[in-house]
């Protein structure tokens, strides 16, 4: 992929009450392998905001994202944060741009409670998934016909992947990473985070892109 793609847009999609880590650890994954990186691809990493005022994750962090649904250049990557997400689960607006971008971006991935905004726009229909080990029970609940993966650090569905939470979110975007271009990139941008990559996940079965779009 690497020969082919010069820049990777990967956007991370943010909301009020984000867990910083969830969107932060991807950030700096991504930031991290372009110092690294002595080849021409380049990732592009941003946040992206239903809107582009500033919004306050977590814990009173406040951070204004680059984009917003509407303003984003187009996506090699989306990376879904996870947080209070009940209220964003109930935005038609958010709903529907998810469904959209399902339709169009290579690779959906989500961090911790992020699975449930993929699940709520059907794109983790007919896919495996994983979450926060303390939201397991409240998805299986919410989504019965989504099968949860427990104990792993991400569910890799070829297009569709999800983390469990909050720091499994930097073990997924290093797998990301091992992806996009090579594992080697993946363990130097772990060993210059002084990071030990716990890279156990769970890599289902291939098929053919299944995202919905209704």
């Amino acid at each position: 992929m690497a020969d082919k793609i010069e820049q990777l847009n990967i956007g991370i999609y943010i909301y009020k009450n984000a867990e910083v880590l969830d969107f932060s650890g991807p950030f700096e994954v991504f930031s991290t392998a372009n110092r690294l990186n002595k080849k021409k691809l380049r990732m592009n990493v941003f946040l992206i905001g239903e809107t582009e005022l500033a919004i306050q994750a977590r814990g009173g962090f406040c951070i204004t994202p680059t984009y917003c649904i509407g303003t984003h250049p187009k996506l090699d990557l989306l990376i879904v944060a996870g947080g209070v997400h009940t209220e964003e689960m109930h935005k038609a607006q958010i709903i529907q741009w998810l469904k959209e971008q399902a339709n169009k971006v290579p690779i959906i991935a989500s961090v911790c409670t992020g699975a449930f905004l993929l699940a709520q726009a059907g794109i983790l229909n007919n896919y495996q998934a994983t979450t926060h080990w303390s939201d397991i029970e409240d998805f299986k609940q919410s989504f019965p016909d989504i099968p949860i993966i427990e104990n792993v650090r991400w569910v890799d569905n070829q297009h569709v992947i999800t983390s469990g939470g909050i720091s499994a979110g930097i073990d997924m975007s290093l797998h990301l990473l091992s992806k996009f271009y090579s594992q080697q990139l993946a363990l130097s941008t772990a060993k210059q985070m002084e990071f030990q990559w716990t890279n156990t996940g769970f890599h289902c079965p291939t098929k053919e892109k299944q995202h919905a779009a209704t």
